[in-house]
């Protein structure tokens, strides 16, 4: 997520490449983008607040 900006890979169905992954997840300066937050099977990367409500409620 970057700003409004939100990527959704579905790692079954769309089986992304590693490096288009990287290229979502990592920040310029090459760690992950934070915050960055697991729940279930769900890897959240980033802020987006309305995201964040939908997923923590």
């Amino acid at each position: 997520m970057k700003g409004k900006k939100v990527t959704t890979f579905d790692m079954k169905k769309d089986k992304p490449r590693t490096d288009d992954l990287l290229a979502v997840m990592l920040g310029t300066t090459g760690n992950l983008r934070a915050p960055t937050t697991v729940r279930g099977k769900t890897v959240l990367v980033g802020f987006n607040a309305d995201i964040y409500d939908e997923i923590f409620g």
